[in-house]
């Protein structure tokens, strides 16, 4: 399998899409009215699409998973610019920290990041944190799923493209219980030469669950990860 999209619940797909895609430079993919992709690359590393699919209510809940944006030496110069898109400055709690909090315009919130060594070649996501479980055993979990390998970031654990090129996944616990479905989830994609069956079976062994769900039949399988974290595998493609 690869990590192929970010998955982000939206009340306007559209509206929402095209502030991320102009916020960091993405290519489209598609625009519809229940769903807008963007394509983001980075030279020589990874390929990640990121999809806003339209839901009826979106989670309200104290996310899981957000993005953490390179801001670097010019961060001030990148947070003017995302006001400038319709970002708006967020308060939740982080007091006196080096980054700076914003909100997307549906009220996500998301960091910009001051300039650290650890976020070099990641292109314009530094990160995506991901709470919940035990740090070690979810990122052992996601490494075996993806192929991302273990790398030398500033949190707890962290996983990185064997490129050794774009965005840091990084790992923390949580003190509070998960109350609600993810706003934000990962998305996996099988090979054509996975065994679907045989995946799945060692999927569930390293301590997924598959997600029973009333979503109608999809061509994708939903599962929450050993932190209940949700995610999906999607089939083969056939291009």
């Amino acid at each position: 399998m690869f990590l192929e999209n970010v998955v982000v619940d939206s009340a306007d797909p559209g509206r929402l899409g095209r502030f991320w895609e102009r916020a960091l430079g993405a290519t489209t993919l598609t625009d519809e009215p229940e769903g807008y992709e963007t394509r983001l690359a980075v030279e020589d590393g990874p390929v990640l699409d990121l999809c806003f699919q339209r839901v009826e209510h979106p989670s309200s809940a104290a996310p899981r998973l957000h993005l953490d944006l390179f801001g670097g030496p010019d961060r001030d110069a990148v947070v003017e610019r995302l006001l400038a898109l319709g970002a708006s400055h967020a308060d939740i709690g982080q007091g006196d920290v080096p980054w700076v909090v914003l909100a997307d315009p549906e009220g996500h919130p998301f960091c910009v990041l001051e300039a650290r060594p650890a976020y070099r070649d990641t292109g314009p996501v530094a990160a995506i944190p991901v709470l919940g479980g035990d740090p070690e055993r979810v990122a052992a979990f996601w490494s075996e799923l993806s192929g991302w390998q273990r790398y030398d970031g500033v949190e707890p654990v962290s996983l990185r493209h064997p490129s050794g090129r774009g965005l840091v996944l990084e790992f923390f616990p949580e003190d509070e219980p998960k109350r609600d479905k993810n706003g934000m989830h990962l998305d996996l994609r099988l090979e054509a030469v996975d065994d679907r069956d045989a995946v799945f079976a060692r999927v569930e062994e390293l301590g997924a669950r598959r997600l029973e769900h009333d979503w109608g039949d999809l061509p994708w399988t939903s599962f929450t990860d050993p932190a209940g974290n949700e995610f999906c595998i999607l089939p083969a493609s056939t291009t």
